[in-house]
């Protein structure tokens, strides 16, 4: 009754995304973490020309300060625990204060492999797209369970990015390809699902500003995932101003930055603290 409905919201949120590639020259970043899940500082990025933003539960759990967590190494324990209504929430508030064109994607309870298994119903897509979202950002681990995610995503209207990873990954983030060659066949597997960006984790989650370059088997599992598709690339984990270059010139076309953008929020919120305690 409403296929065509979808289809177009679908354009939509392509559209979105293509503009946004267009403006930096086939290259973007997708600002997430303190940056995805604040409106206040969600505004302040798209502001500066960030066009991409991701709120997810993971990091809406460590601003809350959900159960004591203090890092997102503890957040990804307890990520299950925050719900569809909280994560609906806070992306209505983060669309609320951006203009239209900024895409959104969302990461919630259910769209990753989880600790404690999350079914979502086609009512929790629903309440996503009218809260604001465009897309799902996504971590399955298996190609049978993106499959069905991707359907359902579909069917409201949504996109989905997801990733890559591997089997000595600390958390689950994706679908495991350990080498090139694998890399290579799980993208176009993806891809033909209808996966409508396909992101590599990099291995170097959380890591921040302290990653350093790149290593030579990520630069080799990127060229062949940026090979292996058509459809937009992402690099995620670890990215920061020392290495972003790195992965700009592998022609990823979108990186996913969040703990490198928040630990630069965390230090100059207290370098400005600092400076009105001095008598």
């Amino acid at each position: 009754m409403i296929q065509n409905d979808m289809f177009k919201r679908m354009q939509a949120g392509k559209a979105k995304v293509a503009a946004a590639l267009s403006a930096g020259g086939g290259y973007t970043i997708l600002s997430t973490g303190i940056t995805g899940d604040d409106a206040r500082l969600a505004k302040a990025v798209v502001d500066a020309g960030v066009k991409m933003l991701e709120p997810n539960h993971p990091a809406v759990a460590l601003a809350r300060g959900y159960k004591g967590v203090t890092d997102m190494h503890a957040a990804e324990q307890i990520r299950h625990e925050i719900t569809i209504d909280q994560m609906a929430e806070v992306t209505c508030g983060v669309r609320n204060v951006v203009p239209d064109d900024i895409y959104i994607t969302v990461g919630i309870p259910g769209g990753f492999t989880e600790l404690m298994p999350k079914l979502l119903t086609d009512a929790d897509f629903v309440k996503m797209a009218f809260a604001g979202a465009d897309g799902l950002h996504t971590h399955k681990s298996s190609i049978q369970d993106l499959e069905v995610l991707v359907d359902a995503a579909h069917r409201s209207g949504l996109l989905v990015d997801a990733y890559i990873g591997m089997h000595t990954d600390l958390h689950t983030f994706g679908i495991p390809a350990d080498t090139a060659e694998e890399v290579y066949r799980v993208a176009k597997r993806m891809e033909s699902i209808g996966t409508d960006m396909i992101g590599l984790m990099t291995g170097m989650s959380y890591e921040g500003v302290q990653a350093g370059e790149i290593h030579p088997a990520i630069k080799e599992r990127l060229a062949a995932l940026t090979e292996a598709v058509k459809v937009p690339t992402l690099a995620e984990g670890g990215i920061n101003v020392t290495n972003f270059q790195a992965f700009v010139s592998a022609k990823v076309n979108i990186l996913v930055i969040g703990t490198s953008i928040d630990k630069m929020i965390e230090e100059a919120a207290q370098a400005a603290v600092k400076q009105f305690l001095v008598r």
